[in-house]
């Protein structure tokens, strides 16, 4: 069983992460990274390399990656060329292991539970629909707006907020920093799963609790 650094009998909502925590797509994200390191004369990495490196802000996070600062319209090309490569690879991306029945073991025990991700809103919605996955969720948030620091956590206020959800009752799991520091900002607990895009020494740094897979976060949740 893994120790969780708070009170599990006060959390009663999941919002669950998307990428790189339902949806195993690491290898369309690295496919996607390479096509724009091609395009800009870079050298294709690797994904261990990736997982060192990859952080919000994306727009620094590209800079550090391409060695130089963008021109004007770079960025917007960065974006094109990446999500052009992502849907390339995208039907090929599977569900974490354990999904969906990690979403009916957590509804099984009384818990609610959302969706919220970075990905465009318009994007997320159809995807997670055609899963099959779209009735687990009492809400299902993409990025509806930009924001300033390209972080999780106001969208997350206002996620929860539209619902009407006690942030002190709530645990967002997902794989990444920006995921542990959203969590706390709004008053909520993170629990990060080590499978996704970031290394598990950079999610133990954030002082969040880190398990292997979503199975086990809510296995840790319910004290299993």
């Amino acid at each position: 069983m893994t120790e969780l650094s708070f009170d599990r009998s006060n959390i009663t909502h999941i919002v669950w992460d998307w990428n790189g925590t339902l949806l195993d797509d690491n290898h369309a994200n690295l496919a996607a990274v390479n096509a724009v390191c091609s395009t800009f004369g870079r050298e294709p990495v690797e994904m261990d390399h990736w997982r060192t490196v990859f952080r919000r802000p994306l727009v620094s996070c590209y800079e550090e990656l391409l060695g130089r600062p963008f021109a004007d319209g770079e960025w917007e090309r960065v974006e094109q060329l990446y999500e052009e490569g992502y849907r390339h690879h995208l039907p090929t991306c599977e569900l974490a292991d354990g999904v969906p029945d990690v979403l009916h073991t957590w509804a099984g025990g009384g818990g609610t539970q959302s969706l919220l991700s970075m990905a465009g809103h318009n994007h997320l919605v159809p995807l997670v629909t055609e899963r099959g996955l779209a009735h687990h969720f009492t809400r299902m948030d993409g990025r509806r707006f930009t924001t300033e620091h390209d972080s999780k956590a106001e969208h997350l206020f206002h996620h929860l907020d539209n619902q009407g959800i006690d942030p002190a009752q709530v645990v967002l799991i997902g794989d990444i920093d920006d995921d542990a520091r959203a969590a706390q900002e709004a008053g909520a607990q993170p629990i990060l799963v080590s499978s996704g895009l970031m290394s598990r020494d950079r999610l133990v740094a954030t002082g969040a609790p880190v398990v292997d897979t979503p199975v086990a976060a809510v296995a840790a949740l319910r004290g299993a």
